[in-house]
């Protein structure tokens, strides 16, 4: 298998899984200060979603980091199918997550105008941002991770 960057194993690599778990952490950070998220179920569903991956992201960035320091590389065609896995799940429920609560963002605080509570719309636009730019890291990386199942 190739080393390239973003690979299991490299700076890069390192970069985008603790991009990708800061991102999601932020997206939780932000939706969870908010007083009335759990009246709607898109907004449960980026919780959730942001959680599992900032669990996933965190202990592929320990990896990452175990694999940097003891300068072994991870291209066992095993590990790597098994990290195409868990990156494609985790971006397509990212994704989903994502755009169901931009979708209600969008419907109840800007169509219909029931947005009275200010700083709280906020609140909810800001991790809906971070949960794309999440999503955008891990799309990255599942990308990467396909390539060097395939050209293994």
């Amino acid at each position: 298998m190739k080393d390239f960057p973003g690979t299991p194993g490299t700076l890069t690599g390192l970069l985008l899984r603790i991009s990708q778990c800061v991102f999601a952490a932020g997206s939780i950070t932000s939706m969870a200060t908010t007083s009335s998220f759990f009246n709607f179920t898109a907004f449960c569903y980026l919780i959730a979603s942001m959680g599992l991956q900032a669990i996933w992201s965190f202990v592929l960035a320990l990896l990452d980091a175990y694999a940097l320091v003891r300068k072994k590389v991870f291209h066992n065609p095993v590990l790597v199918s098994l990290f195409v896995v868990g990156d494609w799940v985790t971006a397509t429920l990212s994704l989903a997550a994502a755009s169901a609560s931009a979708g209600i963002t969008i419907l109840y605080f800007s169509d219909l105008g029931r947005c009275n509570f200010g700083n709280e719309c906020q609140k909810y636009q800001m991790s809906v941002g971070l949960a794309y730019l999440s999503w955008v890291t891990i799309a990255t990386s599942s990308l990467i991770m396909l390539w060097l199942l395939a050209a293994g």
